[in-house]
């Protein structure tokens, strides 16, 4: 279900806020075995064409293993807690994967289908501001991402998701829709979500 509302920053532009879910729902009872208690995903389109995503994540923070700046992860982004989009036009096969960690790296890459990838976006060549604040109970995270980055439509399908890792190294997976048997955001069924990027209000 998604719901319209405004971002955080009460510019007015229009937006949807969506609730993730975990993959496996026995982590979602009262949170008794996740440390996470509410996961949201927020996306709206910007004046200049830029697509930006708000991630808020409220539960026990420091039961979780949250990457900061002056520690950045090893690896892949997605090996550890990191918050992902998945971003198409409306019609094709090709797709464009966004991870962002909290500690502020990011990684892009388009897809030519299904998990065959076309090629990565060296993050030294483009600007994409990821912020991130981390308190006892609450972390979130934002990324605006330019339109150089986004498929040429002015309509968009996507998917929202993250990887959260726990303090003992086990990661949970979470999505606004999980379409097959195992955790696969690449899954195009798991891309609900439709953003006109036209809808801005000035």
């Amino acid at each position: 279900m998604t719901t319209p509302t405004t971002p955080a920053s009460n510019s007015k532009i229009p937006a949807i806020t969506v609730g993730l879910r975990p993959f496996d729902p026995r982590l979602a009872v009262f949170g008794r075995l996740s440390a996470v208690s509410t996961l949201l995903a927020t996306v709206c389109a910007l004046p200049d064409g830029e697509v930006r995503l708000e991630f808020l994540l409220e539960g026990r923070i420091d039961a979780l293993r949250v990457p900061e700046a002056e520690a950045p992860p090893p690896g892949p982004l997605w090996e550890h807690t990191c918050f992902e989009a998945f971003i198409s036009a409306p019609e094709g096969e090709s797709y464009r994967e966004f991870n962002f960690s909290p500690a502020g790296q990011w990684a892009a890459s388009e897809f030519l289908r299904y998990r065959e990838i076309g090629h990565t976006f060296e993050e030294e060549n483009f600007a994409l501001p990821v912020k991130s604040a981390r308190r006892k109970d609450r972390l979130t995270l934002t990324a605006e991402v330019p339109p150089v980055l986004l498929p040429a439509s002015p309509v968009l399908r996507l998917g929202l998701a993250a990887v959260i890792e726990r303090e003992n190294g086990k990661l949970e997976y979470w999505a606004v829709h999980h379409p097959a048997s195992r955790p696969d955001f690449h899954h195009a069924d798991g891309w609900t979500l439709r953003l006109d990027t036209r809808l801005v209000t000035q």
